[in-house]
């Protein structure tokens, strides 16, 4: 389906030791991407490239702290030298930060907008470099969240960075569109992941649930056939500056 123009190509994955980026490199690595794993956490990514090889996929790993651009720029150029010039990359890595606004202190709030948003934009950035300088066609797939669309209680900087992501997404897909590079966001809901975990398990966290739509939280696995048409060849060639919510109806109501 979806898988189209995929097989062969190089995915560089951000925030790929855990949660929804180890999905992420798993659900390309099975449509034939050989996949470059990128996080901090070098032993979480050394047992999914193992997993990945043993499956017969191709996959390497490489240390990464989105928050340095200088460590964004050698990773992306380590990508190339092993793999290949870069054609997909899915925008994962993201942390978050639960407090009131009174009480955001400086260190957390950079901390969250290096993350989420520097690092999002100047990995998007190296990617397409890359993308231009061989005049290859790219997709870049930003991670975002609800909470981008919404606002969410005590989440405020981790909020804006996601709002900005969404923005930073439109303007990407308007000046890289003439490369070939198409540039689309998600904004998943709340998922079942290691991410959501100690919150769902909350009293806070049992209400918000029981409050959604459909009261229950999205598998990594829902994301799935999206994360595929939007890495996808032909089936996404006109889908550029995409904003999609997967949250089970949640911003809608």
């Amino acid at each position: 389906m979806s898988e189209a123009g995929i097989a062969g190509k190089v995915a560089f994955v951000t925030g790929a030791s855990s949660g929804l980026g180890a999905r992420f490199a798993r659900v390309l690595a099975a449509a034939g991407a050989r996949v470059a794993l990128a996080a901090r956490r070098q032993d979480r990514l050394a047992d999914l490239a193992c997993e990945l090889r043993a499956d017969g996929c191709e996959a390497i790993t490489l240390k990464l702290d989105v928050g340095s651009v200088a460590s964004i720029q050698a990773a992306m150029a380590e990508a190339e030298k092993n793999l290949g010039p870069i054609d997909i990359l899915v925008n994962n890595a993201g942390i978050s930060r639960q407090s009131r606004l009174e009480d955001v202190t400086e260190a957390d709030y950079d901390d969250v907008m290096d993350t989420n948003l520097k690092g999002a934009f100047f990995a998007a950035q190296a990617a397409a470099r890359q993308m231009i300088a061989h005049g290859r066609e790219g997709r870049i797939v930003n991670i975002s969240s609800v909470a981008g669309l919404r606002a969410l209680g005590q989440l405020s900087t981790y909020s804006m960075s996601k709002a900005a992501m969404v923005q930073m997404t439109r303007s990407m897909a308007r000046e890289w569109g003439r490369h070939g590079i198409n540039t689309n966001v998600i904004c998943p809901g709340y998922i079942a992941t290691e991410f959501t975990g100690d919150f769902v398990d909350t009293e806070a966290g049992r209400r918000m649930v029981a409050a959604l739509p459909r009261k229950r939280l999205g598998e990594p696995r829902d994301l799935d056939a999206l994360l595929l048409l939007l890495c996808s060849g032909e089936p996404s060639r006109f889908i550029n500056g995409a904003i999609i919510a997967a949250d089970d109806g949640f911003t809608a109501s």
